[in-house]
């Protein structure tokens, strides 16, 4: 958000001061929306990279030199996308060409609702509204909100259930050893799926302080590989 309000804001400024010319450098504000889950995702992130094909700017999506599509499963870190959540998403770079290519959707399944739009079906419209609605206080920390708190758990149960699960503390594993390492690849696929933070907001917690950003998606892959193993 922050960043987007600089764009918005100071580079408008400055763009139009060194251009000229008159009226907003960019039209709208940037949308943020719901979205159900993976299969909704996967739709939204081609649609996404399919706008300039469907703006008749290129023929292929990767031609578009402005788009991120081209950082996607090369062997350089982006300092800027978080290439790990679509290569995640996606598997392989030849599983986003096809998807995306194939794509062919003019607009997005979007839902209209007084919290804003949601991309997805009735029922989960339904069910985000309800939870929206039981929202007790509008200002809590990041361990007990996430902004897209509709069908998330509380970050406290999910480090409640940990330690229940575990018997030990998050705050307690020595991630120096091999142990400690599988128990807090567990945490993060917790705190990703059952609470619903984002990358960002996970390294944020001192547990994770020693993993590099762009390295979660990478632990988070192998340790819900591993767990799904383990069933």
């Amino acid at each position: 958000m922050y960043f987007f309000r600089q764009l918005n804001g100071q580079f408008g400024s400055y763009y139009r001061q060194k251009n000229k010319g008159r009226g907003y450098v960019f039209q709208d504000r940037y949308k943020s929306m719901l979205i159900q889950d993976d299969s909704y995702l996967l739709m939204v992130i081609g649609y996404v990279l399919n706008n300039p094909v469907r703006a008749g700017l290129v023929n292929n999506f990767l031609n578009y030199k402005w788009s991120s599509a081209n950082l996607y499963f090369t062997k350089e870190l982006s300092e800027i996308v978080d290439v790990s959540f679509v290569e995640e998403m996606f598997g392989t770079s030849l599983n986003l060409f096809n998807f995306t290519s194939s794509l062919n959707i003019k607009e997005l399944p979007t839902i209209q609702t007084r919290m804003g739009k949601i991309i997805g079906g009735k029922e989960f419209t339904i069910k985000a509204i309800e939870n929206f609605n039981r929202r007790k206080s509008p200002k809590r920390s990041l361990e007990s909100k996430r902004i897209d708190d509709f069908d998330f758990d509380p970050v406290e149960k999910v480090f409640y259930e940990f330690k229940k699960i575990h018997n030990i503390e998050a705050d307690n594993l020595d991630t120096t050893t091999y142990y400690g390492k599988r128990l807090r690849g567990n945490l993060l696929v917790y705190l990703k799926e059952k609470a619903g933070l984002k990358y960002n907001e996970i390294i944020k917690f001192a547990i994770f302080s020693d993993i590099k950003l762009h390295s979660l998606g990478r632990t988070y892959k192998d340790a819900k590989k591993r767990m799904l193993k383990d069933k």
